[in-house]
């Protein structure tokens, strides 16, 4: 029988599964095997080895391709891929039926150099890494028992539910205080460092915990910020930072006080938990008790001393009375020998200053008797008894000169016996005689 014409004219009608399967087939009859670049973005592994992750277009931005590696393909790379690198992955495009998405199957990839992303990312971490930002030596400890944790973090983000509900479980007695911030997004640098300083101006928390969950690179680069950086570092408040996953790394990490893996580490490790205080409690509580116990034990001792001592008063009275005797005797034999020593000491310095007495007196004697030897051997009386006359004029003044007198002067001639009365009968004048120079006594010690 023939169709009627409404029925010719009826398109096919595909359901899903078979036209998806038919494009993947056109696509792989079309395309085959296929080397793609492009750069890595969201990359994930799986449990069972298996890898997911989109490439983008680095130069343009505006294109990305869903891929996955199975297991045996990722076996066989030689280098471990991350985000924000540009590789090489040559594998079979097609669609994937359960979500209907263009897929590349990846058999093989290679580097094809870092993206541009991950360039900007790798420079700005050197220059910052120069000017010493990430210095381990300024890195301070985080607070072992703080009394208030705040949180940096967006209030819709999965991460900040993953830090509170650690946080409840680990150290519910905790205060937690969250200053909102959008995590993601041009305006997101601004808005964390803003929440930080915040935090540091209330000053009412004792660690900040910065954190936000994962994502490909340019979803995380609110945490690559360079204003973002300097505020982690120059905040006053020990800064935790969890951001993405364990092989997440950002700037904020490297600057942070304190690096966590993942927002709940973040919290694992700002609070001890409550257990810990408690053995911390227990443990400060045995040594207080201890201690009590040895003091009381001292005291006891000296307790039990003193009541030995009290209980036989007689035997410390006795024990005293002989300390005193011994103590008189003491004195008495001191007090005997002091003054025997200071008799003896007294005799012999009279000994020697007799002694001394005698030689000085002696001393004086014989200087005495040298000057009266010298004085009797300058009497004018003794010289007259050698033949000289001492001739004066009649007030007693002594002749020296011939012009001190004239023809006919009367005048007295002292000898050694007695005065003469002569008269001048004539002048002859002579060279002047010198008297001798008289010598000085030196003066004998004693």
């Amino acid at each position: 029988m023939m169709d009627s014409p409404r029925e010719a004219a009826r398109p096919f009608v595909w359901n899903v599964a078979a036209l998806l399967q038919a494009a993947s087939d056109a696509l792989l009859t079309r395309f085959g095997a296929c080397v793609v670049r492009g750069e890595i973005s969201g990359f994930t592994q799986a449990a069972s080895g298996h890898c997911y992750f989109t490439l983008k277009d680095a130069d343009r931005g505006d294109g990305a391709l869903r891929c996955a590696m199975f297991r045996r393909a990722s076996g066989l790379l030689e280098f471990d891929p991350a985000n924000g690198q540009t590789v090489e992955a040559r594998g079979r495009l097609g669609v994937y039926g359960p979500r209907g998405e263009l897929q590349l199957v990846v058999e093989s990839m290679q580097r094809g150099g870092a993206g541009a992303l991950y360039e900007r990312f790798l420079l700005l971490r050197a220059r910052l890494e120069a000017e010493g930002l990430f210095d381990a030596a300024m890195k301070r400890p985080i607070a072992a028992f703080p009394g208030a944790i705040g949180v940096v973090t967006s209030t819709a983000a999965a991460a900040l539910h993953d830090v509170l509900t650690a946080l409840s479980r680990r150290a519910a007695h905790v205060r937690v205080v969250v200053y909102p911030s959008p995590v993601q997004g041009p305006d997101a640098p601004a808005a964390l460092s803003a929440a930080i300083d915040l935090a540091n101006r209330r000053s009412e928390v004792d660690t900040l915990i910065l954190c936000r969950g994962g994502g490909p690179l340019e979803d995380l680069w609110a945490f690559n910020d360079e204003r973002l950086v300097r505020a982690v570092r120059g905040s006053g408040i020990p800064i935790v930072c969890g951001v993405g996953h364990e092989t997440d790394v950002t700037l904020a990490d490297l600057a942070a006080d304190l690096r966590a893996p993942t927002p709940t580490a973040a919290a694992e490790l700002a609070a001890a938990s409550r257990q810990a205080c408690f053995d911390v409690l227990k443990g400060w509580a045995g040594a207080m008790q201890r201690r009590m116990t040895d003091t009381l034990d001292v005291h006891a001792q000296r307790l039990d001393h003193a009541a030995l001592r009290l209980a036989r008063p007689a035997d410390a009275v006795s024990r005293r009375h002989r300390q005193m005797a011994g103590l008189a005797h003491r004195l008495s034999v001191s007090g005997h020998r002091r003054l025997e020593g200071s008799r003896a000491a007294i005799d012999q310095s009279t000994r020697r200053m007799g002694r001394a007495v005698t030689v000085c007196l002696e001393a004086h004697d014989a200087r005495l008797a040298a000057r009266a030897d010298r004085l009797r051997s300058l009497d004018p009386l003794r010289v007259l008894a050698r033949g000289y006359a001492l001739l004066t004029d009649r007030t007693g003044h002594a002749i020296v000169s011939v012009r001190e007198v004239d023809v006919g002067s009367p005048l007295r001639a002292m000898v050694g016996d007695g005065t003469l009365g002569v008269a001048v009968t004539s002048l002859e004048a002579g060279d002047a005689i010198e008297p001798p120079a008289m010598p000085r006594p030196r003066e004998q010690r004693p």
